[in-house]
């Protein structure tokens, strides 16, 4: 009996997460306003009654992805900030820690961005709770290396809130360099080797990828180290902004009381 429970749970899980994948997938294109509810069941291959079982509505879809989204932001940024002593390393690793999260995580990142300021209520108000909860954990962090008599807790609050907007707006510049340069190569080789395929047969296909595979694999190759380069260079000119307005903030903390 256990055992049939064990195995329910475990495709239910599943079934949720593929919902909230398949809800990420499509909404790369469109808000969650736009998004319909028989678009994300048909994805994943459901009834529209399953989703139910689930969630409430596409809202309540769209308040677990932004805890999802945030909420491992929140404990990378904070080990960051526990483990790093000196304001340049803290900036160093906050920033690269940003670039790898939006590397690995850029739908979810696309999501808040969009969301923000989007059309569902339920939505924008999760998102602000999640900032603001990460607002609270940053001045935790900051009070200890802040002066009680310099920094009452209002303006702790303040520059706890100007790191998480500029953490956002970092993430965002980012996200918005990688789209720049998707690095399509992979994708328009898979499919032009179903093109050769289809043209010739698949005993013909061999002998036209040896005749062509050099001649595109260098072209390729050559493509995609121009977008490549190109997309690095973005990256860092980003980064080298974000370091540059953290040490804007980490400078004015220094001198917040001065004159």
């Amino acid at each position: 009996m256990s055992h049939r429970c064990g195995v329910r749970q475990a495709q239910k899980e599943k079934t949720r997460r593929a919902l909230l994948d398949a809800a990420l997938r499509l909404l790369e294109d469109q808000s969650l306003s736009s998004l319909g509810l028989r678009e994300v069941t048909r994805a994943v291959g459901v009834a529209p009654a399953a989703f139910y079982r689930h969630f409430r509505d596409l809202s309540d879809l769209g308040v677990a992805l932004v805890e999802e989204s945030l909420g491992s932001l929140h404990h990378m940024i904070g080990a960051i900030l526990a483990g790093q002593d000196g304001d340049a390393e803290r900036i160093d690793a906050t920033v690269a820690a940003v670039a790898d999260h939006v590397r690995r995580y850029p739908a979810h990142i696309r999501f808040i961005a969009r969301e923000r300021h989007g059309g569902v209520r339920a939505v924008r108000e999760a998102i602000a709770a999640e900032l603001d909860r990460f607002a609270d954990e940053v001045a935790t962090d900051f009070c200890p290396r802040l002066s009680a008599e310099d920094w009452p807790p209002e303006d702790v609050r303040m520059l706890a809130e100007l790191y998480v907007d500029h953490m956002v707006m970092t993430a965002t510049a980012f996200l918005e360099a990688q789209a720049e340069h998707p690095g399509a190569a992979g994708a328009s080789g898979a499919s032009g080797a179903a093109d050769v395929e289809d043209a010739v047969g698949p005993a013909g296909a061999e002998s036209a990828a040896v005749a062509v595979g050099a001649a595109g694999a260098e072209d390729a190759a050559g493509a995609a180290g121009a977008a490549g380069a190109a997309g690095a260079e973005d990256e860092r000119r980003v980064a080298a902004t974000a370091r540059k307005q953290l040490l804007l903030i980490s400078l004015g903390r220094h001198h917040w009381r001065d004159g």
